[in-house]
C-alpha cells in the first residue's frame, strides 16, 4: 500500500514538485532523477574524474577496512572501488544514537538496492553503496536522543548525557569519546524495552557497540556494519587527516572566492523563498574551524581578515590559507559545501537524499559550477510506516484506512463512532437541527400573516436553539466517547504507533525498537519490503 505524499502532514512544495512536477523545479536541479537518458549522460560524464583521487580513496577504504572481518560482498566491492567504470551510489547522515531515527536505515537500504537495480541496467559499470559518515557535524542535541513506546504503550524520549552545559560547543561529534554516563541511557533504555527472547542479544550488542572510551563515529560504525556488511556496503570516514588533505583545493577556494560564491547563494535562495522556501540560510564562508575545543563557523571581517563565530581570534588571509595548507583537519564543510566535498572525492552515481536534503541542494547546486566539480542524480530515499500486526486487526475490526489518520487523524474517533455505533450522535442532532429549521420556517410563513416583525424574528430564535443543540451535541459526544472509551483507546493507541509526536514514524522511532520484537531478522523483512522506485510513502503491515 502506497500514499501519495502529497497526503502527507508537513510536506514542502518543493519536495512535491520535485518528486511529481519536475518540470516546474528544474531551474534549481540540472538532473532529472526519473529520466534515463540523464542516468545514462550522467555516468558516462563521470568517467573523466581524477583518477588520482579515486585511486587513493580505494587504497584508504582497503587499508581501514584491512583490520576487519568482512563479507565477501564487501570484500568484492573493495576490489572494484578503483576501477574506471566503478561509481558509487551515496548517502550519508549525522551519527544518531544507536543509528538514529528509522529513516537513517531507509536511506541506506535505499542505496543498496538502487546500486543493485543499476547494475542491471547498466552492464558496463559498477555500482557500489558507499555511506559517508557524518562525523564532522556539531549538533550534539541532534543526535543524543530517541523515542520509543514503552511496555505501557507510552511515548518515551531517552537522552545521553554528557553532564556538560547544552550550550557547550563540543567540536566535530564524531570524535566525542562516548562517557560512563552511556550506561544510564542503556539502563533506561532496557528498562523501556518489551522484554522478548532478543533482548538480552540486542543489549549486548548495543553495549559493545557504544563502550565508554569510544567515540560516537566508531559506535556508529560499528552497528552500520553489523546491520549491512552482508549487502556489501563501504562506510567511508570523511574525518581522516589523509582525505582532509585532499580537500585542501575546496577549503581554499572558499576562503579566496566566497564573495563570489555566497553572492550567487543568496540569489538562488531568494529564487527559491520567492517560489518555495529556502531550506538553508545563507553563509558568507561556508567553511568551520576547530579551535580551542569546539567547531566554529568561519566569518569575514571588513578588513580582509577573518574570525571565528563567538570567539575572539581573528586569522589574516595568509594566515587561514597557512593553516589549510599544513592543518586541514582542523576545517569542515557546512550543509551547503559538504555535498561539494563528498562528490569531489567520491564523484557519486547518485546521492540518496530525504526531503530536507532534496531542498538544500536546490541551494547548492551552484557551488558545483564554481568548484568545477559534477553534481550527483539527487535520488529520494525511500519512505515508509510500520505498521505492526495487532494494529492492522484494530483497524480491520474499527473499518478503518491508515490514510484517516495521515490527513485527517482528528477526524478518526468520529469515523470510528460512526463505523460501530447502531445510530451515532452526529446523526441524531443532525436530525433535530433539519426538524428545527422546518419547524421554524413553518412558524415564519404562519407568522407573516399576523406581524412582520414577529415573523423576522423566527430567525433569531432558531439560532438561539442552534446554539443551545450545538451545546448539548457536545455534551452528547463526550458521553459517546466514553460508552466506546475502549475502542477509542485502541484508535488512538494506533495513532501513536503512525504518528508519534505528530510526526512521521520514521522520524522518531529506531530501528532497535523494532529489532527486540523481531530479532535480528527485522533487517532482512526491511530490505525485502522496502521499494525503492514508486516515490510514494509505503505502509508495510508485519
Amino acid at each position: 500500500m502506497y500514499i501519495n505524499f502529497a497526503e502527507l502532514p508537513g510536506q514542502s512544495n518543493l519536495f512535491l514538485d520535485y518528486l511529481y512536477e519536475f518540470e516546474n523545479v528544474s531551474k534549481f536541479y540540472p538532473k532529472n532523477f526519473r529520466s534515463k537518458d540523464t542516468l545514462s549522460d550522467h555516468f558516462k560524464n563521470l568517467g573523466s574524474r581524477n583518477q588520482e583521487i579515486k585511486s587513493f580513496i580505494a587504497e584508504n577504504l582497503v587499508s581501514n577496512y584491512s583490520s576487519e572481518k568482512t563479507s565477501d560482498s564487501t570484500n568484492k566491492n573493495l576490489s572494484l572501488l578503483s576501477k574506471q567504470n566503478t561509481i558509487p551510489i551515496v548517502t550519508g547522515q549525522q551519527l544518531g544514537i544507536i543509528t538514529g531515527p528509522l529513516y537513517t536505515i531507509y536511506k541506506i537500504i535505499t542505496s543498496i538496492k538502487l546500486a543493485e537495480q543499476l547494475n542491471n541496467r547498466f552492464t558496463e559499470y559498477n555500482f557500489l553503496p558507499v555511506f559517508w559518515l557524518e562525523g564532522d557535524d556539531h549538533d550534539f542535541e541532534e543526535i543524543r536522543g530517541l523515542t520509543l513506546l514503552n511496555e505501557q504503550n507510552e511515548l518515551t524520549s531517552l537522552f545521553y548525557t554528557d553532564n556538560l552545559s547544552e550550550d557547550e560547543n563540543r567540536g566535530s561529534v564524531g570524535n566525542l569519546k562516548i562517557k560512563d554516563s552511556i550506561n544510564d541511557f542503556f539502563s533506561t533504555f532496557e528498562a523501556s524495552l518489551r522484554n522478548t527472547e532478543f533482548k538480552s542479544n540486542q543489549i549486548e550488542l548495543l553495549k559493545d557497540a557504544y563502550k565508554s572510551g569510544k567515540t560516537f563515529k566508531e559506535a556508529f560504525k560499528h552497528l552500520i556494519k553489523f546491520l549491512f556488511d552482508k549487502n556489501g556496503l563501504l562506510i567511508f570516514d570523511p574525518q581522516q587527516n589523509s582525505i582532509k588533505q585532499l580537500l585542501k583545493p575546496i577549503f581554499k577556494k572558499e576562503i579566496l572566492d566566497f564573495r563570489i560564491h555566497s553572492e550567487k547563494l543568496i540569489e538562488v535562495s531568494a529564487d527559491l523563498e520567492e517560489l518555495y522556501h529556502a531550506q538553508v540560510k545563507v553563509r558568507p564562508i561556508n567553511l568551520f574551524m576547530n579551535y580551542d575545543g569546539g567547531r566554529f563557523l568561519i566569518e569575514p571581517n571588513d578588513d580582509k581578515t577573518f574570525r571565528l563565530k563567538n570567539k575572539r581570534v581573528k586569522f589574516t588571509e595568509d594566515e587561514m590559507l597557512s593553516l589549510i595548507e599544513n592543518q586541514p583537519e582542523l576545517f569542515s564543510p557546512n550543509v551547503l559545501l559538504r555535498p561539494i566535498c563528498q562528490d569531489y572525492l567520491l564523484n557519486s552515481g547518485c546521492y540518496i537524499a530525504g526531503p530536507g536534503e532534496i531542498a538544500y541542494f536546490a541551494q547548492a547546486i551552484p557551488l558545483y559550477q564554481f568548484y568545477g566539480v559534477e553534481s550527483p542524480i539527487i535520488y529520494p530515499r525511500s519512505s515508509a510506516t510500520i505498521v505492526e500486526k495487532n494494529n492492522v486487526s484494530i483497524l480491520e475490526k474499527y473499518k478503518l484506512d491508515v490514510r484517516d489518520f495521515f490527513f485527517r487523524n482528528e477526524e478518526v474517533v468520529d469515523k470510528l463512532i460512526k463505523n460501530i455505533a447502531v445510530i451515532t450522535v452526529d446523526q441524531l442532532f443532525s436530525d433535530a437541527i433539519k426538524e428545527e429549521d422546518r419547524i421554524f420556517n413553518h412558524l415564519k410563513n404562519e407568522l407573516l400573516g399576523i406581524d412582520k416583525p414577529i415573523s423576522d424574528l423566527s430567525e433569531k430564535y432558531l439560532m438561539k436553539v442552534k446554539s443551545t443543540l450545538e451545546e448539548f451535541k457536545s455534551k452528547a459526544f463526550e458521553a459517546e466517547k466514553r460508552k466506546y472509551e475502549n475502542a477509542v483507546k485502541q484508535v488512538n493507541k494506533v495513532l501513536i504507533h503512525l504518528l508519534p509526536n505528530g510526526s512521521l514514524q520514521e522520524r522518531e522511532f529506531n530501528y532497535f525498537y523494532y529489532s527486540n520484537k523481531y530479532g535480528t531478522e527485522f533487517i532482512n523483512l526491511l530490505f525485502n519490503e522496502l521499494t525503492i522506485n514508486i516515490f510514494e510513502h509505503q505502509i508495510i503491515k508485519l
